[in-house]
């Protein structure tokens, strides 16, 4: 799968960063009965955090690309977690999606399906997963968004 997933990365012009490093008292990925636990990820661009505040200083266009930052990043961090093979996962259980907007902002869910729809697009049925949306009113670093996941592997 590992080659599978490259090929729809390249197909779908994107890249994957190198996975970041823990900023406190936690680690990336834990393995534990078959799961795979991420922890939450932040949006990058060019090395920087993408931040501010849905239905604020965000758009939702902008709420969506940062969404799919967070999936690029889950995606290094899996890669990382499993020496590089791509190929032991088996299934994107369920992503966590929190989104740093304003009382009155309730799109969380379109926003979401920045990272939902880019585990679709590479992992095909096994990226079809559970999920959760919620606005919060901050996220570490001020992000704009941040995604965890559950992830099961062979």
């Amino acid at each position: 799968m590992t080659t599978t997933i490259d090929q729809r990365l390249q197909d779908l012009g994107l890249t994957l960063p190198e996975a970041a490093a823990p900023v406190a008292a936690y680690v990336p990925a834990v393995e534990a009965g078959g799961l795979l636990h991420i922890s939450g990820q932040l949006p990058f661009r060019d090395g920087q955090v993408i931040t501010g505040r849905l239905g604020e200083d965000v758009s939702a266009e902008d709420g969506r690309a940062a969404a799919q930052a967070c999936g690029l990043m889950l995606v290094a961090q899996i890669k990382a977690a499993l020496g590089g093979d791509l190929g032991r996962v088996r299934r994107i259980v369920k992503l966590g999606v929190f989104v740093n907007s304003t009382p009155d902002f309730t799109q969380q869910p379109e926003i979401a399906n920045g990272a939902s729809e880019l585990m679709q697009d590479l992992f095909g049925d096994a990226g079809k997963h559970a999920r959760a949306a919620v606005g919060v009113a901050a996220l570490p670093r001020g992000a704009a968004v941040e995604v965890d996941a559950i992830v099961q592997i062979s």
